[in-house]
């Protein structure tokens, strides 16, 4: 059996193999989609492919929509060429349960892919086609958090934004260039309403991306590539709305030892590749089961009816208590934690963690007993409730693939919501946040991590991060073995409002940190024996 239309009809095969397949028309559904789209998604990635494509295949398969995604890509066209061409745009999702079971699907919902390339005349003219049709409704967002992100830690545009500032929409090349040349099209065209939906897993994600938009339409307008009224549409959310949302479903990067069973099960060429630009992917997609998404009903143009799949919809204020909830609390400061020292202690797996006696402590100290003191109960979903299941099921499920070296990823971009806002909120409650023990050993391990030497004195690779190469120029001459060769390397960064979101020294827990990355530092063995004592 091969991934794709032509051997979907065949559905016996792939039920006998386990795999249930779409009962719809998979053809019928892309061709509708084409001629009148309504949902565009730019960020095609894992957890798109599995979760917000796992969602328009609920709504189709039950009826309450006749209409797929369609795919746009603004950073790396491989992913188009290799993974969604040759499989006809198909997904087969593989869900890990925790008891080592698995339930596996074929999703036809994703109905097109288009590299969103400015020098590719055909998927250029095409998604501006699309926008230009009254009938869009939405378009969402899984860019990671970087994405939106215009200006460096110093406040200056970062070097790529500069030829889309200068050059304007007809020459964009970011992923926040290019939605803002799309959206610009559309004024031009139609001038319809669109909902403009991040579902990126970081804080206030539609504010993000509102200013992201509306600061790239400002520079153009300033150098005379739109017009003044054209910021008025933007920032009318009866045209332009930017809802919030929350978004949460571990999905690792694909296993080869899922593609090997699916090969073994008769489905060919199943293997994870790795792009240039170093995505790690494959024509499925591997994921834990617990999904959630929250998302702020505002949408101008109407919407799919997203709550027959699974996702709340409901207010502002309750999307950000619900994200708070999770990413500062719950689950995204605790898988921070466990990616800085798991990788500084050797260890390949998430779950394998977990039964590490130090790092559960930690965990449990960073979510249930700090950060519960400072987090709101959104109504919704139980925060009790919520982390129990992460700390007692989600994070110790042998079964998902997951390693601390891919949640290390973009480190620099995390740590300030993830650990700043419950510093913040400490300081607002209790006057400081001197009286965090598990958060500022968080912090401490990740500026250790830094240092790229593992607890046992070897050299060790370090994950992609935009900061990273600023980050470790600021710690140059910090060794290992000499705790004293910190001086005080340490102050800039801990005192970066732009990193942390606040001064951690003002905060209480700047010389704190200091102690600990210097402890940690000792020599063989010192990130253990540090934890060992602290927690």
């Amino acid at each position: 059996m091969k991934l794709n239309r032509e051997s979907l009809a065949n559905a016996a095969a792939w039920n006998e193999a386990g795999i249930a397949v779409p009962s719809y028309d998979v053809a019928k559904v892309a061709e509708d989609t084409k001629k009148a789209p309504v949902w565009v998604h730019f960020g095609v990635g894992n957890i798109f492919r599995i979760f917000i494509g796992g969602i328009a295949d609920k709504l189709i398969e039950s009826g309450e929509s006749d209409k797929g995604i369609i795919c746009a890509e603004t950073f790396d066209y491989d992913i188009v060429n290799k993974i969604y061409d040759p499989y006809d745009n198909l997904v087969l999702a593989v869900t890990l349960k925790a008891d080592g079971s698995t339930e596996k699907k074929v999703l036809g919902s994703l109905t097109e892919a288009i590299p969103a390339n400015v020098k590719n005349a055909d998927s250029w003219n095409r998604l501006k086609e699309i926008f230009a049709d009254a009938g869009l409704q939405m378009i969402s967002f899984t860019v990671t958090e970087k994405g939106y992100a215009l200006k460096g830690s110093d406040g200056n545009y970062l070097p790529f934004v500069k030829p889309d500032i200068e050059n304007g929409p007809e020459a964009a090349v970011g992923a926040m260039a290019v939605v803002t040349a799309m959206l610009y099209h559309r004024f031009t065209t139609c001038k319809a309403p669109l909902a403009v939906v991040s579902m990126d897993n970081c804080s206030h994600n539609g504010e993000k991306l509102q200013n992201a938009v509306l600061t790239m339409a400002q520079e153009w307008l300033d150098k005379g590539f739109v017009t003044a009224d054209f910021i008025d549409y933007l920032k009318d959310e009866a045209q332009i709305s930017f809802p919030w949302s929350m978004i949460d479903k571990i999905t690792p990067r694909p296993s080869s030892e899922i593609a090997d069973a699916l090969e073994a099960d008769g489905i060919e060429a199943m293997q994870p590749v790795v792009t240039e630009r170093n995505t790690y992917i494959a024509p499925f997609v591997n994921a834990e089961g617990p999904q959630y998404l929250v998302i702020e009903d505002k949408f101008p143009n109407g919407r799919p009816a997203l709550e027959k799949a699974g996702v709340y919809l409901t207010d502002r204020n309750t999307v950000n208590e619900v994200e708070r909830m999770k990413v500062t609390t719950c689950l995204n400061p605790l898988h921070t934690a466990l990616a800085v020292y798991g990788c500084a202690l050797g260890y390949t797996s998430i779950a394998a963690e977990m039964q590490d006696a130090e790092l559960t402590k930690l965990v449990e100290g960073i979510g249930p007993k700090e950060g519960m003191k400072v987090v709101c109960d959104p109504g919704i979903l139980s925060p009790d409730d919520f982390v129990k299941e992460v700390i007692e099921q989600r994070l110790p499920n042998k079964f998902i693939p997951d390693t601390p070296q891919r949640i290390a990823c973009d480190t620099s971009q995390k740590v300030g919501i993830r650990y700043g806002e419950t510093i913040k909120s400490y300081v607002e409650k209790y006057g400081s946040a001197k009286d965090l023990q598990y958060v500022p050993i968080a912090i401490a391990g990740w500026l250790r991590y830094l240092i790229a030497v593992d607890d046992n004195g070897n050299a060790m690779e370090l994950s992609p991060d935009p900061m990273l190469e600023e980050l470790q120029a600021a710690l140059a001459g910090v060794k290992f073995g000499e705790p004293d060769s910190v001086g005080d390397k340490l102050k800039p960064i801990l005192s970066n409002a732009n990193i942390f979101g606040s001064d951690l020294y003002a905060a209480g827990i700047g010389e704190r940190i200091e102690e600990l990355v210097k402890e940690e530092l000792a020599g063989v063995g010192a990130i253990r024996a540090t934890l060992k004592k602290y927690v």
